[in-house]
């Protein structure tokens, strides 16, 4: 079975053709995307080529369940296509609505793309999570869920604890019954913010589309910050841009291509 792998700010994907999932997408994510034992990733874009021409993507993480789309797993596709076809503009659908993906550079492997992300929705809400207390933050909507909560320590942490056991238990809290992906965002300045993610499905990872998309249109909303922001995860720094609330939110980062292979299945 023929694979490749792709990463985003070092959030990794692995990109299959949908003609070999045979319903297999849940299993083939949790095998594939072991890290001691198989290839390893942070979810699986299966990519469907339909018979109209259009493309459509979906994203199984690696613990097998399926998310409405990656912003970042989009990206990597995309620069696959660049790379293998040349296609250097392609609309992506996903269940969370339609990705367009423009590249803006290149340089061998590496990709430099602009992705049109949708409308966020940024709706303030305080929740109560047992054995923590009220937390104050924001549900925001991209195509799939976050929530959103705004630190000022240097760590991220939150409510005396690490923000990834914080993340772990508002991710995985009965006020989401499908879950949510969690996002710790600190304002360095009117134009720029770091944020710490952790991933519905996943875990902590380094570095998130949506989830860069989600903490800058909480910060612009909420915070007043700049409409063009770069946002700072541990992976690297990404840039939005959203013109209006009612308008669509621009995201510009780098994706590369790290393989190809073939693997067991």
């Amino acid at each position: 079975m023929h694979f490749v792998k792709a990463h985003a700010c070092g959030n990794d994907f692995l990109i299959l053709e949908e003609t070999v999932a045979q319903r297999n997408h849940a299993s083939f994510a949790k095998k594939f995307c072991a890290r001691n034992t198989s290839i390893g990733a942070d979810g699986i874009e299966f990519l469907e080529r339909r018979p109209d021409g259009t493309l459509f993507l979906r994203l199984f993480n690696a613990d097998g369940s399926e998310a409405e789309l990656s912003g970042n797993g989009t990206r990597c596709v995309a620069a696959w296509l660049a790379h293998s076809e040349g296609i250097t503009e392609v609309a992506l659908g996903t269940h969370g609505g339609i990705r367009t993906c423009r590249v803006i550079s290149s340089d061998g492997p590496r990709f430099e793309i602009e992705s049109g992300m949708g409308t966020p929705r940024v709706m303030p809400r305080a929740i109560v999570i047992e054995g923590v207390g009220t937390i104050e933050g924001a549900m925001v909507n991209v195509g799939n869920p976050h929530y959103v909560l705004f630190v000022e320590t240097d760590d991220f942490s939150a409510h005396g604890l690490s923000w990834q056991q914080l993340g772990e238990k508002i991710a995985t809290s009965p006020l989401f019954p499908h879950g949510t992906n969690v996002e710790f965002v600190k304002i360095l300045s009117p134009d720029e913010i770091a944020f710490r993610i952790y991933e519905r499905g996943c875990g902590p990872t380094t570095s998130s589309g949506t989830g860069t998309c989600a903490s800058s249109s909480a910060a612009i909303t909420l915070r007043q910050t700049a409409r063009t922001l770069t946002a700072i995860a541990e992976g690297g720094p990404q840039r939005v841009v959203w013109p209006a609330a009612a308008e669509p939110m621009l995201l510009t980062g780098s994706a590369e291509i790290i393989c190809t292979g073939e693997i067991f299945a």
